[in-house]
């Protein structure tokens, strides 16, 4: 579980790396890339906890 919770955590970091690198560059690559991984990283956070709260919901 708590290698779920720093992966997710990693996850966010890169995507703020990744807007970043966009504000210093002004790449749209880079703001591309950065809402790919931050959507994906709060989709598999939701579906992560949301297995937790069942779990404990049973």
């Amino acid at each position: 579980m708590l290698l779920f919770r720093w992966a997710i955590l990693l996850l966010l970091l890169v995507s703020g790396v990744l807007f970043a690198f966009y504000a210093g560059t002004g790449q749209t690559r880079y703001r591309h890339l950065g809402w790919i991984v931050l959507k994906w990283t709060l989709l598999a956070a939701f579906g992560f906890f949301a297995v937790l709260i069942a779990e404990r919901a049973v």
